[in-house]
């Protein structure tokens, strides 16, 4: 307790405020951190048998907020964001560019959004303190208040509340996926590479495909707090059918559902990975609905059967 007491102070935080801060305000902190604040992060993505070295750098300039995210091993990936638009810069394909608040892969969507909108699906519990990164952090337990999704931990940073360690875990505490900050450098401004990236000339947003006419698919149930982000038509990959998409997400995780003609090809009832990724098909009246997320396989299946046209 005194060694807890005694780094407190050299935070430069008065013990009491520190001690007494909920789950929630450190993750309010966590989320303003990432907004605001300047730093470079040397990440390690471990997923079942990959293992994905990544460093992300943030920052603001001219009051926008600017990210650059590269993938170290394999050809070279890398993904620009100013402000509201993310651009994909890959060795095999034209850099192209989409709408997005987030570089998505990095951390959950919530993370750096509204906290509160969490509240739906989880508690949020205050865990012990380690050192990670070479840095002190204090863990919060994002636990799901039904056995719908999965749960989640985090540390964070006691100095500068950024992310230190991320996991997803399983119904039965299992690791599933984890990022973990390896180095963390706080930054006194923008560095050059956001400055050049925020006057770089980006290829312009994709236009969204014009939905087709297409029915009006409604789920009778879905999971607290998950909410209908976009619909739109998407082509699968090998086919030329196109398909009812809606994407949905609790702000921790996303879920995709496809919906489409019967075809005489038989799919798989379900299907889990190693990493989470879960896969569940249902056949509703003529039409196959596929549903796909890091969530439960009894999950998927439950908004797959509730779908129904109104």
């Amino acid at each position: 307790m005194r060694l807890i007491w005694l780094a407190l102070l050299v935070l430069g935080l008065p013990v009491t405020a520190r001690e007494d801060m909920s789950a929630k305000a450190w993750l309010d902190n966590m989320s303003q951190a990432l907004q605001t604040q300047e730093f470079k992060m040397s990440l390690i993505h471990l997923q079942a048998d990959h293992i994905r070295p990544l460093v992300y750098i943030h920052g603001q300039v001219e009051d926008q907020e600017v990210a650059f995210l590269e993938h170290l091993n394999g050809p070279p990936k890398n993904a620009v964001r100013v402000g509201s638009k993310v651009t994909f810069i890959e060795h095999d394909q034209p850099a192209y560019s989409v709408l997005a608040d987030r570089i998505q892969g990095v951390l959950p969507p919530a993370f750096a959004g509204d906290i509160s909108v969490l509240e739906e699906g989880y508690q949020f519990v205050l865990g012990g303190r380690s050192r990670l990164a070479g840095r002190p952090g204090q863990l919060v337990r994002i636990i799901p208040n039904d056995e719908n999704r999965y749960g989640y931990q985090v540390w964070l940073d006691m100095d500068t509340y950024l992310p230190l360690r991320y996991d997803m875990l399983n119904l039965d505490k299992q690791l599933l996926e984890q990022i973990m900050v390896v180095e963390l450098i706080v930054l006194d401004d923008a560095p050059s590479i956001l400055r050049e990236a925020y006057k770089a000339e980006w290829p312009e947003v994709m236009p969204q495909p014009q939905r087709e006419k297409a029915d009006n698919w409604q789920f009778k149930w879905l999971p607290q707090g998950f909410k209908i982000l976009v619909r739109d038509n998407h082509r699968l990959i090998g086919s030329h059918e196109a398909v009812e998409y809606i994407s949905l997400s609790d702000g921790m995780t996303h879920i995709s559902v496809y919906v489409a003609r019967a075809g005489e090809t038989a799919m798989p009832e379900e299907l889990m990975t190693r990493n989470g990724l879960s896969l569940a098909s249902e056949r509703v009246g003529n039409a196959e609905v596929v549903a796909v997320g890091k969530v439960p396989v009894g999950t998927l299946i439950r908004i797959a059967k509730s779908l129904t046209i109104e």
